[in-house]
């Protein structure tokens, strides 16, 4: 089994950290006066959850706090990356605020703070509150401007203790498997609806950072995309074409439109009338400048016009999601972006694997994800020596937790949980990581004493 080859030191003010999300871990689905999301309502419809489960309970995180935040320490990271559930906060998505649910926020980053631990804060993991979704959800221009007012509200809470805050986690997710595959909550199946909020979320990023800063918020401030290199299977004119149309609608649509000020061209003549809405300034707002941009990482994409390529081509490796276990992707990504746009600084704000992990005699033997991150933090480096300014690295996830539409069937977590007992078990590779992270930090003590 391959361990990190690479000789290369990171810089001392490199970034480790660990990440999570609030639907994912937190549970609690109606406590303290929080309200329902449209995952809540999407759990509800039979077939959507692959195990017919649910976020009600999850990891019980809500109620397990401080004993969560001690294994977090315990790890040794610089960071946690989480995310705040709007409905907890503001049950309705505007109006009144839910006292009870932001002294949960509060708590949760004095915790870290008090443990030395950087927070990392995301505004939207895609809990949008289901009484928004039922006034048109992200479909719904009024809901950009009720993002904009949250996001304020969590500033004046929270912005002056944490270090960056994110705006959305993954809209391409949001925009294509919630609104045009129906895969995720909310369900819809329309690729006209799917542009327009993916629209919709990119301006209220936009606007949402200019509220910030007008309001004088201190945190960094970005967003965070899932990209991956999209490639042909072949060098057919057919496999090319469609793999340069993927990576118009996964990465240039949302590149272009943040560093460009434009949506790809490619793309909207394929659109043709499902193309998004737009008002005069639109594409401006949404071309803010950002302090950094968060990259989620885990696979490449390789098109097939006839769908004939499989992973299992030429005996690759694949996680237990079907996903290759391609590191050179995110080298290839990152040389990528660093070339066709003008970037921030950067942070892999997620990278991770789920495979089959046994509990036996108190222990997870997880050499697979050990292999798997030790060699995406050799690629990550690579790019760095090349010149990428990459700022840090956030591995997904802390704990095994509910994997939206595959339920708790698949365990990302480097930390297992029983979710019968709410038992946490540091896996081999939380135990890799943590020992990683205590070299990483006597490498820095000797810097500092050089």
């Amino acid at each position: 089994m391959k361990r990190l080859v690479n000789t290369f030191t990171f810089p001392a003010d490199f970034v480790w950290g660990v990440a999570t999300s609030a639907f994912q871990i937190e549970g609690a689905a109606a406590a303290d006066g929080k309200g329902q999301s449209i995952w809540d309502d999407f759990c509800k419809i039979p077939g959507a959850i692959a195990d017919h489960s649910n976020g009600d309970i999850a990891c019980d995180h809500y109620h397990r706090l401080e004993p969560d935040l001690d294994l977090i320490a315990s790890l040794g990271v610089d960071a946690y990356r989480f995310s705040v559930s709007w409905p907890r906060i503001c049950p309705q998505g505007t109006g009144s605020w839910n006292e009870s649910g932001m002294a949960f926020y509060e708590k949760l980053v004095d915790g870290l703070l008090s443990r030395g631990i950087q927070p990392y804060l995301t505004l939207n993991h895609w809990d949008l509150p289901a009484a928004l979704q039922a006034k048109g959800g992200w479909a719904n221009r009024d809901t950009v401007q009720h993002f904009v007012d949250y996001g304020l509200q969590v500033a004046k809470h929270l912005g002056d203790r944490v270090t960056s805050i994110t705006t959305h986690n993954e809209p391409w997710v949001m925009a294509t498997l919630g609104h045009q595959t129906g895969e995720f909550a909310p369900g819809v199946k329309s690729r006209k609806v799917a542009m327009q909020v993916s629209h919709h979320l990119l301006l209220s990023h936009g606007l949402t950072l200019q509220a910030l800063r007008a309001q004088g918020t201190r945190s960094q401030l970005g967003i965070v995309l899932n990209l991956a290199p999209v490639v042909p299977a072949t060098d057919s004119p057919a496999d090319q074409a469609l793999a340069r149309l993927k990576d118009g609608k996964l990465v240039r649509w949302y590149m272009d439109s943040l560093f460009k000020q434009h949506y790809p061209q490619d793309v909207l003549d394929f659109l043709g009338s499902d193309a998004p809405v737009m008002q005069d300034n639109d594409l401006q707002a949404i071309a803010t400048p950002m302090d950094f941009l968060g990259i989620n990482y885990y696979s490449r994409k390789v098109e097939s016009a006839d769908n004939s390529w499989q992973v299992q081509d030429g005996g690759l490796d694949c996680t237990d999601m079907g996903w290759e276990i391609y590191p050179e992707g995110i080298t290839e990504l990152l040389l990528r972006l660093q070339r066709d746009y003008r970037l921030p600084p950067v942070y892999v704000t997620e990278n991770g694997a789920a495979f089959k992990d046994v509990l036996f005699n108190g222990k997870v033997h997880d050499s697979q994800r050990i292999d798997f991150i030790a060699r995406h933090i050799e690629a990550i480096g690579i790019a760095l020596q090349a010149g990428v300014d990459i700022r840090g690295f956030m591995l997904w996830s802390l704990l095994d937790n509910f994997e939206w539409a595959s339920g708790y069937e698949k365990r990302f977590g480097i930390i297992h949980v029983d979710y019968k007992s709410q038992q946490r078990t540091l896996k081999d590779s939380a135990l890799w990581y943590r020992d990683y992270l205590l070299g990483v930090r006597d490498r820095r003590n000797q810097k500092r004493r050089a």
